[in-house]
């Protein structure tokens, strides 16, 4: 959580990505659940790829996993539509 607190999504945002939240399951430990928008899925696949590229994230990823990789696996990303009735549109 101190990565993405700390710098992720400052990054993000550096990369066109719109931060909508952050959330930690009560039932499920050591998991990090979140929503960040995207104009259009291509805009999400250029801002991806440069966020990966970015030498800024690649040093904190680098350094924070000096001690051992902090995910257990790759995130999963699900594209989502809001319904006409959701509160976020």
């Amino acid at each position: 959580q101190a990565r993405c607190r700390d710098h992720t999504r400052r990054i993000f945002e550096k990369h066109g990505m719109e931060n909508v939240g952050y959330w930690v399951p009560q039932e499920i430990p050591n998991t990090l659940i979140y929503i960040i928008s995207h104009d259009s899925r291509q805009a999400a696949t250029d801002s991806w790829a440069s966020f990966r590229a970015d030498p800024e994230w690649t040093e904190v990823a680098r350094a924070s996993q000096v001690d051992g990789q902090i995910l257990a696996k790759a995130p999963e990303f699900v594209f989502m539509d809001a319904t006409d009735y959701s509160a976020i549109r």
